[in-house]
C-alpha cells in the first residue's frame, strides 16, 4: 500500500483527535506501513471511532444540554453519525483509490476522481440538511445552530487536516 495513504488516514487523524489515545501511541507513517493492508484498515477504522467519540466529546463540552434535551438529541445524533459513517466510508475509499493510482493515474481517473470527491461533499451537505428538522425537533433553534456550528467546525478540521497530507494530483 501506498505510504502516503497511511500517512493521510493515520498521521492526520492522529494529529488532530488522538493525543492521549492508544491509538496514537504508534500511529507513524512509518509504523503502520510495515502491518498488513487489512492491519492498516483495523487501524484506521479504530482511529475513526477514536475520532467519532472525541467528536462527541466536543459537543457535549459545547453544546450544554439539559437531562430532557440530551435524551432526545443523542439518538438523533447518532442516527445522524451512522449514516455519516457510511459517506466517510466512500471518501476513505476514494482516498484509498487515489493512493493506489496515484503515480499511474489517468486524464479518465483523475477526472472521476474529481466528480466523486465532489459529489461526497454534496452528500455530507445533503445528509446535515436531512437531519435538520430531526435536530429541531428536540433542541430550540439556537442551540441547534450552535451544534451544527460545532459539528461543521470540528469537520473542517479534520477535512484540513486530510487535503494537507494529499499530495496534488500530478500535472502530467
Amino acid at each position: 500500500m501506498n505510504k502516503f495513504l497511511v500517512a493521510v488516514l493515520i498521521f492526520s487523524g492522529a494529529a488532530i483527535f488522538c493525543h492521549d489515545s492508544a491509538v496514537a501511541q504508534d500511529s507513524t507513517p512509518q509504523a503502520a506501513s510495515q502491518g498488513s493492508t487489512g492491519s492498516i484498515d483495523q487501524d484506521i477504522e479504530l482511529l475513526r471511532k477514536d475520532i467519532r467519540s472525541q467528536k462527541k466529546q466536543l459537543i457535549a463540552a459545547n453544546v450544554q444540554l439539559t437531562d430532557a434535551e440530551a435524551q432526545a438529541f443523542w439518538p438523533v445524533y447518532d442516527q445522524y453519525t451512522a449514516d455519516l459513517v457510511k459517506t466517510n466510508n466512500d471518501k476513505y475509499a476514494l482516498i484509498k483509490e487515489y493512493a493506489q493510482s496515484y503515480d499511474t493515474m489517468t486524464d479518465a481517473q483523475a477526472e472521476d476522481w474529481t466528480k466523486r470527491l465532489l459529489q461526497l461533499d454534496a452528500n455530507v451537505a445533503a445528509l446535515r440538511l436531512k437531519y435538520l428538522p430531526a435536530f429541531h425537533k428536540v433542541l430550540s433553534p439556537k442551540k441547534t445552530a450552535l451544534y451544527e456550528q460545532v459539528e461543521r467546525k470540528t469537520q473542517m478540521l479534520i477535512d484540513v487536516q486530510l487535503a494537507l497530507q494529499i499530495p496534488l494530483v500530478p500535472p502530467q
